[in-house]
Formats: structure tokens, sequence, C-alpha cells
């Protein structure tokens, strides 16, 4: 074929190319595609030794994050690309964890899972609140340490969960509900502090009024979606598996989207439409090809969350000490709330769920960074509250392994 073309003929076609459709992609495509293999590669790798030792997989997804990123390596730096990425990871997380979740079994754990959503604001809010007075902080900057604690990063907590096989279980039907009441009220709350710090001042109204769509967006979701779903399993039955797939698809983008204009994070959304969805999951299947998409782009979401921990700025005793102070409170705050929300299933399952909240994840690092780009916290206190997220994202999920017990000798949820 090559005959009589010469020499050139025999150079792969990238150098043919070279300064042809090749030199059209540019150098950021390369370092985005370095950068998503480097991600990818490390969650794998860390991913499975952490399960091996006998360790969440999740806490060894952060460390690689941790490892990879600028604060030791600096192979990766968490840009606007792995940061959406990541969101979409911890969506199809959530997403897989609706479907392995009946909104009946929630419902029977309504009770224990409000009690403990707000106790879980109420005690780490006060505690928070009082450590920043203790410091001297003004009242907002103190508002938002309290507000940090307060936040729960539920896909941590989740995907150990579900790595355990254990979803079905009392204990975590109580965290999940409590999760999704978590979000509301914490979101609310975010959106109130984040006006005082911009010297905004906001009535009982607005207030209600931000509660009100977050609350009616959860009801109609549920209300709507699950007899909508149910009166159209029949057809569903008929579908392809990637016809069904797709539809699974558009179904939680779609809900989780919405999500947001209700003021609400979009993975509750994706939790909820999962919900609605796992109403007909048994009938018509499609589960298998959300679950390959969810074990691609969770790692993602769990090493950027690392990325985005910068030891840099740990390197200051006071920061140390406050930041262990603050933990301690961070730990005590949920750990209370599920304690004494959940003591109706006695103390070791209430005892579960307390430590299930208490991971604070990129949820604490975002109401962080909010604080500190307002101006309202300084980098010492944005550091303390770095080494707080930092130390409940990987040392809470070790916890909750060693106390869950095995799926065969919990009890499921009625």
């Amino acid at each position: 074929m090559f005959k009589g073309m010469g020499w050139r003929a025999a150079l792969p076609l990238g150098v043919l190319l070279s300064g042809g459709a090749l030199a059209a992609s540019s150098a950021g495509t390369a370092d985005l595609l370095f950068g998503l293999f480097w991600v990818v590669l490390a969650a794998a790798v860390f991913g499975t030794v952490a399960s091996k030792l006998g360790v969440p997989a999740v806490v060894g997804q952060v460390l690689a994050g941790i490892l990879i990123g600028p604060s030791v390596l600096n192979l990766v730096r968490p840009d606007e690309f792995l940061l959406s990425l990541a969101e979409l990871g911890a969506v199809f997380l959530l997403f897989m964890v609706g479907l392995e979740t009946r909104f009946r079994d929630l419902l029977s754990v309504g009770k224990e899972a409000l009690l403990v959503a707000v106790l879980g604001i109420v005690f780490p809010l006060a505690l928070g609140f009082g450590f920043g007075l203790w410091q001297g902080q003004e009242n907002v900057s103190a508002l938002f340490v309290g507000t940090a604690l307060v936040a729960t990063s539920v896909g941590i907590t989740a995907k150990v969960l579900q790595e355990m096989g254990v979803l079905d279980a009392r204990f975590a039907q109580v965290i999940l509900g409590a999760a999704v009441i978590d979000d509301i009220l914490g979101l609310t709350l975010l959106a109130v502090v984040s006006g005082l710090g911009a010297g905004e001042s906001m009535s009982a109204g607005q207030v209600g009024l931000i509660l009100g769509l977050s609350v009616g967006f959860v009801a109609l979701v549920l209300a709507v979606g699950i007899p909508l779903i149910r009166r159209f399993q029949p057809r569903l039955r008929n579908l392809s598996l990637s016809r069904m797939f797709n539809v699974a698809i558009v179904v939680g983008l779609g809900v989780a989207a919405l999500s947001t204009v209700a003021g609400l994070a979009p993975i509750i959304g994706a939790f909820l439409a999962g919900m609605v969805l796992a109403e007909v999951k048994d009938e018509v299947e499609f589960e298998s090809k959300v679950h390959a998409l969810e074990s691609f782009l969770a790692p993602v979401f769990f090493v950027v969350v690392g990325l985005q921990l910068d030891l840099g700025v740990l390197g200051n005793t006071t920061v140390i000490v406050a930041g262990l102070i603050l933990t301690v409170l961070a730990v005590i705050g949920k750990v209370a709330g599920g304690l004494l929300g959940a003591r109706s299933m006695g103390g070791r399952q209430s005892l579960l769920v307390g430590v299930g909240m208490v991971p604070r994840g990129e949820v604490g690092l975002i109401v962080a960074s909010l604080g500190l780009a307002a101006g309202v916290i300084g980098k010492q206190v944005y550091a303390e509250v770095l080494l707080m997220v930092l130390l409940t994202t990987v040392l809470a999920p070790l916890v909750l392994r060693a106390l869950a017990p095995r799926p065969e000798r919990d009890v499921p949820a009625a």
C-alpha cells in the first residue's frame, strides 16, 4: 500500500501529522488527560490496597489525593475540570445509593432521622460558635466555624456502608434519612450565615421561604415520582437495557439539576431520583450499568477531596492544637446527636448513627472556603477547619467499619 511513498510511509501516523491535525490538540488537553490518568490510577491502587488491609477504600482514595496533589508530589491540581467531574461522581454515588434504598424503609425511621438531623446541627453549631468566641473571633466568623461543623459529607459514609453491604440496615437508613434533612437545614443555615457575612440582613420570612422550597421539593419528587414510575412500569419492562439505562440517567441528572434550583445540593436530588427508580429496579434491568458508571466516577470524587486538602497550612503548632480541639468538638457534636436522636434503637446502633454523621469531607471545605473568600474568617481559622475536615474524613470511616456489624448479623430496616 505504501510502495513508492518513500521512508515517510514507515513513520508513525502521529509524527506525520505533528504539524497538522494533531497540532490542534492543545497542551491543555494533554494536561487534562494526564491529570485524569493520575487520579484514576491513584484511586484504583490506593483503594485496592486499603481494601486488602481491611480499611475502607474511600480512606485510601482520599489519602491518594493528598499524595498526588499539591501538598506532596504535586502531580495533579484540583482544576475546574476535576472539580466538576468529582461533583458528578458524588451525584452518581448518591444516585446509586438511592437505588439501593426504598422510600418505605426511610419512612419507617423518619422520627429518628429527624431527631438525629436536628440535634446533629444544634450541637455542632453551638460547639463551633462557642469555640470561635473563645478564640476571640467576631460573631459572624464564629458562626462560620459552627456552620463548618454542621456540615456532613454523606457521600463518604454512604460509600462505606455500600462497600460493607449494610445499606438496608436500620442504622444505615437513619443515617441516610438524617443526611437528607441535614442537607436541607444545613444549606438553609449556610445561606443565612453567608448573607450575614456579606453584610446583608435576612428576615424570618426569607429563611422560611428557603426552608419551605427545599422541603417542598423533596416532598414533590417523592409524592409525584413514585406513583408516576409505578404507572409507567409496564412500558419500561419492554425497553432494552441501553434505553432503560438512558432513561435512568436522564431522570437522575434531571432531578439532581432541579434540586439546585430548590436550593439543595445536587446529590440530594440524585438520591431522591434513585429512590424513585428503586421502585421498579427489580422488574426492569438497568442497575448494573449505573453501577459501572458510578464505579468509575465515585473514586474520582474521593481523590479530589484529598487533592483539596492543603497540608502546607498545617505547619503551625497553634493551628494544629486548635484544629485538634475543633476535631474533638466536631466528633462530639455529631455523636451526641446520634446517641440522643436515635436512642430508641439502643446504644450501639445510635452510636453507629452518630459516627456515620461525622465526616465533613468536601462539604466542610466548601463552607470554610466561602468564609475565607468573603473575608469573614482568616487563614489561621481556615487552616484549623481544614485539619478538622481532614481528620473527620479519614478517621470516621475507619471507626464506622470497626463498629458496624456484618450484614448477616444486623437487623434490616422494617
